[in-house]
């Protein structure tokens, strides 16, 4: 079923419709652009070009600025449009300027955990560097039990939701050297 033919069921189904406060259309907006940040690392503006992206939309550039003067910022845009780079650029452009630095991504479900990692796997392999300058791991119920202590030493960029975080990581996070030490994002 399209989207526009449920639409129209919830319209004219009176329990459905009943239930709905209010329909608003937005008209489609043209995207705007600008061009990558000076300070955005050249591999980073590489691979983005070989992907196909020439220039950040205008949210993804103020979510750098934000991040870079150190702020925290909120992304809160349409479907596709762009907000995984908003958390993306800064990271890798860290995890390429700072040998030590360290990412947690926090997702609320594994699913999109899992999603979100093989996005940013497919991502990371297009770099012309060390596979060890990314080292991304995916630390969830399907990790086996064998594989965690590396991931909790080795990895540079953890992905992983809020369960795993608490009954996985946490609790090793006094032994030895520590993840956390080297996150900053």
């Amino acid at each position: 079923m399209s989207l526009s033919t449920l639409l129209t069921v919830w319209r004219d189904t009176p329990g459905i419709a009943a239930n709905i406060t209010a329909w608003r259309t937005f008209p489609a907006q043209p995207g705007r652009f600008v061009p990558f940040p000076p300070d955005l690392h050249p591999a980073l503006a590489a691979v983005l070009k070989s992907r196909g992206i020439e220039a950040l939309y205008t949210h993804q550039a103020a979510a750098w600025q934000h991040v870079r003067t150190g702020r925290h910022p909120v992304i809160v845009t349409g479907t596709a449009s762009g907000k995984t780079l908003c958390y993306n650029l800064p990271i890798l452009d860290r995890l390429l300027h700072t040998p030590d630095a360290r990412a947690l991504y926090l997702f609320p479900t594994k699913a999109l955990a899992q999603d979100q990692a093989e996005a940013l796997r497919q991502l990371v392999s297009t770099f012309n560097v060390q596979r060890s300058t990314f080292n991304v791991s995916t630390y969830d119920g399907d990790t086996p039990t064998s594989a965690r202590p590396a991931i909790r030493q080795n990895a540079r960029v953890v992905i992983t939701n809020p369960d795993m975080l608490h009954a996985g990581i946490l609790p090793h996070h006094p032994a030895g050297p520590s993840f956390f030490a080297g996150l900053s994002l």
